[in-house]
């Protein structure tokens, strides 16, 4: 902003964009844009978030960005302007408060253990600056202690979480927030300068294209085409969602129409969030603390290999290879591997839920947290420790005729491609005995 603005002290307030990457439908914008001051929107590179990041290449920062020059496109046809900073958020927000005259912060929930202690460490230095913090509901339908039981603590299961989510949709209808028809109350700005991904720390590099569009076909055969990695039988929203790109409350709409078990998905998300909020010790510990006591083999020669996807299983190595080039990788197939490092190769599951988070796209820790250890057998509602994916079986089911496998293993009829790194029989029989003897002594 001018000098003459900032001497000025011109009042307005700020909306804190986080998750919710998008002028449309979003709640906490629309809430800002309804009150009586303007608008300045304002996105913070938080560098407690950057530097912990282990890639100075990374897509995420990068898909990012470039939500936020879409964002930006948008408000300068208004005659607004983003306001980026790169800081840690309540730095930025003191040297803010001495800069301009701001009436309150309006922002969407975050659920996070960090988000939440940041948000409330904000939320204290507004108040005692005599500035109002507004936080909203906007990446779930239902939060915190909206589903819960009878007795009102939180469900552990799954299934009956999705009815009593399910029945709470049919009484409380969606409302969306049209926030795109008000963003004439955006502060007039002149254009303000965005640093670029080079500023930030970090090297451009080409994301992966992922889309924000809503594939009403895709949506009605997903229950046949889920499981196919070969085809584009799922919706590649993960992303949009993770970011906040697209709306939730547009999504569920959807689903209701068209597919339940797409819907399910969404749940699904959901439930594993509100598991995060209530249990927080899971983002270390497994949900059920007796699966502490495995004996993990963590063998890191073994590890290695299973990053860079040279195991000689072709439908784990594919898996792999993809997440390493892309950072996606089908959700059939992320069972398919997590199983495999858990059980064929006894490793934490940690070290895995590790590895994703440093290389997805669309890396949410309460779904990171929660899948991985519903692959080991340790989380909520997971798969039954006996329960061991065999990699054979799931390529005869799924990829018969190699077509995602030979997309991504090019070397797989090569002299140079591995023998498995481990018999199945001989890893099914060895994860049995090690799960079986930890639950035997917890």
């Amino acid at each position: 902003m001018s000098s003459s603005a900032r001497n000025k002290k011109v009042a307005f307030s700020v909306f804190w964009f986080r998750r919710d990457l998008r002028l449309t439908d979003n709640c906490g914008l629309y809430h800002a844009l309804k009150s009586e001051q303007a608008v300045l929107p304002l996105f913070i590179f938080d560098t407690e978030i950057l530097e912990k990041l282990p890639h100075k290449e990374d897509r995420r920062v990068c898909f990012i960005y470039d939500a936020l020059m879409n964002i930006q496109t948008e408000l300068l046809k208004v005659g607004g302007s983003l306001l980026v900073i790169k800081g840690k958020p309540i730095e930025v927000f003191n040297k803010l408060i001495i800069q301009y005259d701001i009436q309150a912060v309006y922002t969407n929930h975050d659920y996070e253990p960090y988000a939440i202690d940041r948000d409330f460490r904000v939320s204290e230095l507004l108040k005692s600056k005599n500035i109002l913090f507004h936080s909203f509901k906007d990446q779930v339908i239902f939060e915190k202690a909206e589903i819960v039981k009878n007795d009102g603590t939180p469900y552990t299961i799954f299934t009956p979480y999705s009815k009593t989510w399910k029945a709470k949709l049919n009484e409380h209808p969606i409302s969306s927030f049209a926030s795109e028809k008000l963003l004439s109350r955006i502060y007039k700005s002149i254009p303000l300068l965005i640093p670029d991904i080079k500023a930030l720390g970090f090297i451009p590099v080409e994301t992966i294209d992922v889309t924000s569009n809503i594939n009403e076909e895709i949506i009605r055969n997903y229950h046949d085409t889920r499981n196919i990695p070969s085809i584009a039988g799922t919706t590649n929203l993960s992303t949009a969602l993770r970011f906040g790109t697209v709306s939730i409350r547009k999504l569920v709409i959807t689903a209701t129409k068209l597919n339940e078990p797409w819907l399910n998905e969404l749940i699904w998300r959901e439930f594993f969030m509100m598991i995060l909020f209530h249990y927080p010790y899971v983002v270390h510990s497994s949900f059920k603390r007796k699966y502490d006591g495995i004996i993990w083999r963590n063998n890191e020669n073994e590890f290695n290999k299973w990053c860079i996807g040279d195991t000689g299983y072709p439908i784990v190595d594919a898996g792999m290879r993809q997440l390493n080039e892309t950072g996606l990788m089908h959700n059939r197939v992320r069972m398919v591997v997590a199983s495999f490092l858990t059980k064929h190769l006894l490793i934490d599951w940690r070290w895995g839920e590790s590895y994703f988070a440093d290389h997805l796209l669309d890396y949410e820790l309460s779904s990171n947290n929660g899948n991985w250890q519903w692959a080991a057998g340790c989380g909520c509602d997971s798969a039954p420790y006996f329960r061991i994916f065999n990699p054979y079986e799931q390529v005869k089911r799924f990829d018969p005729k190699l077509i995602y496998i030979n997309k991504w293993v090019k070397n797989l009829n090569e002299m140079d491609y591995p023998l498995p790194i481990v018999d199945h029989k001989y890893a099914r029989d060895r994860v049995l005995v090690a799960y079986k003897k930890a639950l035997a002594e917890n």
